[in-house]
């Protein structure tokens, strides 16, 4: 039976959500990847261990993480639970999402309809055996469903006691400011978005909504901060066969930016991807980093981020010049 480290909550970064009384680590673990049905289950139980082990206490699904098939990441992390991590369930906070498509017909395609989002909670919660998730997201923003509708969902769930908090992800910062609108007059506890950011995709800058969040109490969640892998020392040679980021895309410009980069982390005294990862949470907009990993050696080595999260202005102009290679 699982027993967690003691010291556990000493060396890790907790950093209020917004303005919200939830505390997120610093770094998260995301489970997109690697805790499908046909992943190996020892391996993805001791990335849980060792990850709650360094003070890792948020946990991040969606109701069609899984491969081959949606929801087996949510029934792996409630097998994790059922061998001895479900007593610290109050040191845990864990998120799931709803958004894409999930089954088949009409009310479990990619949308935000009230059906949709309630149905799929309630699917998520016996697939972990939890009696709520402390955040609930609508994974995706909707065109085709009002946002009324789809902000009244996620205040009932609260209200009906499945979720503590509500979030959203992949809206941009119009899009956040609208369903915003709704959640102020229902007084619903909004307290997140989850975008994709990084180095190299610094599209949440450009759109002004870190500065959106951070000026009206919205803590971000960032996804994808080591750009699927390329922000590690994994590219720094050139493309790699079979790996998840295509050839096409490490081009002699990408090599020369990561390289570079490279150089600058170790002069630093970081790996590549710590310094990623130190650069995304140097954004005093974001309330936490979310990791993945295929074994537990990358979740300790990336977590090491947290020792050096302060850059010099120098720092950061010398990274922005790299960039713009």
């Amino acid at each position: 039976m699982f027993k967690a480290n003691d010291n556990r909550y000493e060396n890790m970064i907790y950093r209020r959500c917004g303005k919200s009384g939830l505390k997120l680590s610093a770094v998260s673990l995301g489970l997109w990847q690697n805790f499908g049905a046909e992943n190996d289950f020892a391996n993805m139980e001791k990335m849980i261990h060792t990850a709650f082990d360094l003070g890792i206490v948020h946990f991040d699904l969606a109701n069609n993480y899984g491969y081959p098939y949606a929801g087996s990441a949510e029934e792996n992390f409630g097998k994790i639970l059922d061998n001895g991590m479900r007593a610290y369930r109050d040191e845990l906070c864990i998120s799931t999402k709803a958004g894409y498509d999930m089954w088949p017909g009409p009310y479990g395609e990619k949308n935000g309809s009230r059906k949709y989002l309630i149905s799929s909670l309630d699917q998520s919660l016996k697939r972990m055996k939890l009696d709520y998730v402390d955040i609930f997201y609508h994974h995706v923003f909707d065109p085709n469903t009002s946002l009324e509708e789809t902000a009244v969902a996620l205040d009932d769930i609260v209200k009906q006691g499945k979720a503590l908090y509500v979030g959203i992800s992949n809206y941009n910062k119009f899009q956040t400011s609208q369903i915003m609108e709704v959640f102020r007059e229902l007084h619903t506890p909004f307290i997140i978005n989850q975008p994709s950011y990084s180095m190299l995709n610094r599209w949440v800058e450009e759109d002004a909504l870190d500065t959106y969040a951070e000026e009206n109490g919205v803590g971000l969640a960032v996804f994808s901060p080591l750009s699927n892998g390329l922000l590690t020392d994994k590219y720094l040679k050139g493309p790699v066969d079979g790996a998840r980021v295509p050839a096409d895309a490490v081009n002699d410009d990408m090599l020369t930016k990561l390289n570079k980069l490279n150089d600058m982390a170790v002069s630093r005294g970081q790996t590549l991807s710590q310094m990623a990862l130190s650069w995304v949470l140097f954004n005093s907009a974001v309330a936490t980093v979310i990791i993945g990993a295929s074994r537990p050696e990358q979740i300790k080595e990336n977590v090491k981020c947290i020792d050096k999260l302060d850059f010099t202005y120098e720092e950061i102009k010398q990274i922005d010049d790299i960039l713009k290679i």
